[in-house]
């Protein structure tokens, strides 16, 4: 596959049994092929979307001593501020030239997972910040759900298989700022060669060259979705669950070249996370004679802090 689908959430929340059952097959065929898809029909407005990139571009633009205060000590990074290159993709030693934020879950009815989750970090110097964070991640969550539906009904599980693992699950928002390139990166890039962590990845900002998705072909395909489309792809606990027949697709985001590199890059991906309890084992319909059981069973929570102490953000 050269190129990544298109579908639109429409048909799948139409009430149109047919047009229901056309983007089942679209997306299971694009996330069986490639493991991305590029999706209309979500619940972001535009205007939400113009309001929270002129938020995030306000906080990027922050005095570095404002934005390192955001920056809290031991919690992986799961919420708040991470400076620039303290990330880097599995394997990698060199560190991506990016910095981020994180907001996560807003715990509703659950004073356990309340208490597990960092709390978010409240950003004083600019009051509609969090706000229009919330409602992000609130509406991405909402678009998310009908997708793993979607994907349920692929899988020959039960509609609703996801619903009650991804209430209150563990879920990041993360607005990312890739700097302007001052000096000639010595083998750093962006975002260096890696597979998403969790079930799905929603990604905003995928409008402009950078992103690159290989596919089964190991090429690099370039990934760029119209302004009103999101990216959607597979994360490795849905290629784990689905014994692979579900790909998590390895991708990147390049340098862009060197005219360009006195340019920002933002990119906003929503990290779709279940509750830490969720077992992660092969599914019994996704194993047989050619494809025999390829992962140990695991929970999404053990899953994670192992995939945490590998990024460099988590110590052993």
């Amino acid at each position: 596959m050269s190129a990544i689908p298109s579908v639109d959430l429409e048909d799948f929340i139409s009430g149109d049994p047919a047009r229901k059952e056309k983007f089942v097959k679209e997306i299971g065929a694009a996330f069986e092929g490639i493991g991305f898809v590029a999706l209309s029909g979500h619940f972001l407005s535009d205007q939400l979307v113009d309001d929270l990139y002129s938020e995030i571009k306000k906080f990027f633009q922050l005095p570095q001593e404002v934005k390192d205060k955001y920056e809290i000590e031991g919690i992986g990074g799961q919420r708040g501020y991470t400076s620039f290159g303290k990330e880097h993709a599995k394997g990698k030693k060199e560190g991506d030239l990016k910095e981020f934020w994180h907001f996560g879950q807003y715990v509703e009815d659950n004073p356990k997972l309340e208490a597990e989750y960092p709390a978010n970090v409240m950003v004083k110097e600019l009051p509609k910040f969090n706000a229009v964070g919330k409602e992000t991640y609130q509406m991405l969550e909402k678009t998310a759900k009908y997708v793993l539906r979607a994907l349920a009904l692929h899988l020959d599980l039960e509609e609703t298989y996801f619903d009650d693992f991804i209430k209150n699950g563990n879920s990041i928002l993360r607005p990312i700022h890739y700097p302007p390139i001052t000096t000639e990166p010595k083998n750093a890039v962006r975002a260096a060669a890696h597979g998403d962590i969790n079930l799905i990845t929603l990604l905003m900002g995928a409008h402009g060259k950078g992103l690159q998705v290989q596919n089964h072909q190991g090429e690099w395909v370039d990934a760029i979705a119209r302004p009103d489309q999101l990216m959607i792809n597979v994360g490795d606990m849905l290629s784990r669950l689905s014994n692979n027949k579900l790909k998590s697709t390895i991708h990147q985001v390049v340098n862009p070249p060197r005219e360009l590199w006195g340019t920002s890059r933002y990119s906003i991906p929503f990290f779709m996370h279940p509750i830490s309890e969720m077992p992660l084992n092969c599914l019994e319909n996704c194993i047989d004679d050619k494809h025999p059981k390829a992962y140990e069973d695991i929970t999404a929570g053990e899953f994670l802090h192992e995939r945490l102490i590998e990024l460099g953000l988590v110590k052993k």
